[in-house]
């Protein structure tokens, strides 16, 4: 067995293990807060604004804003925290974080939204076929590649051309839109009942 176990590189606590049991961890607790504090503020003072300016200057459609720059910006977090466990701690923290990101992204983020929305949240059935498509095949892609346990250069450039497809289907999204829409209803038929009351013309 070739492999090598590398010690984390994260800096000396300052308290040590019996001063943590004793109240000390409260501290870590205090700037755990305090972080989700700070980055909630520089979302709704910085980060949101300047996509509603990014947005109006390329006139972006809303699905297409949040399905790039505002899911760029919200996974800028589980970038870091793989970063950091890949090339910091040595360990495969990284996966369980995207994965599970995703799943906290769809079933709560979602569902909080819809519960404590002051307005009336107008959806349509396209951005969520759109997104799980490109989601699912990404999924496959990545099952596939995990199954030696090991990601090849080769693989995780491929990963990075999918992201990059997905985001230049964007630039065509209304479009496609459009085109399977059409599709779609081209020979959509309305019935009409007896019971209807028909108006002359």
């Amino acid at each position: 067995n070739n492999e090598t176990h590398k010690d984390p590189l994260f800096p000396t606590d300052l308290f040590t293990m019996e001063q943590r049991r004793n109240g000390a961890v409260i501290f870590h607790i205090i700037g755990v807060i305090y972080m989700f504090v700070a980055l909630a503020i520089v979302c709704d003072e910085f980060f949101v604004p300047s996509l509603d300016v990014i947005i109006e200057k390329l006139g972006i459609a809303d699905d297409v804003a949040g399905a790039t720059f505002m899911a760029a910006g919200g996974s800028a977090p589980e970038l870091f925290t793989s970063v950091i466990g890949v090339f910091v701690s040595f360990d495969d923290v990284g996966i369980g974080t995207i994965v599970g990101s995703a799943v906290f992204n769809i079933l709560f983020v979602i569902g909080m939204c819809a519960l404590f929305s002051k307005t009336i949240l107008t959806l349509t059935w396209w951005p969520l076929f759109r997104d799980c498509t490109f989601y699912s095949t990404s999924l496959l892609i990545l099952i596939c590649f995990f199954r030696d346990n090991l990601i090849e250069w080769w693989e995780a450039l491929i990963l990075f051309l999918i992201y990059a497809a997905y985001v230049s289907f964007m630039k065509w999204n209304q479009q496609v839109e459009r085109c399977v829409k059409k599709f779609i209803y081209k020979n959509k038929v309305t019935r009409v009942r007896s019971t209807d009351q028909l108006m002359p013309a």
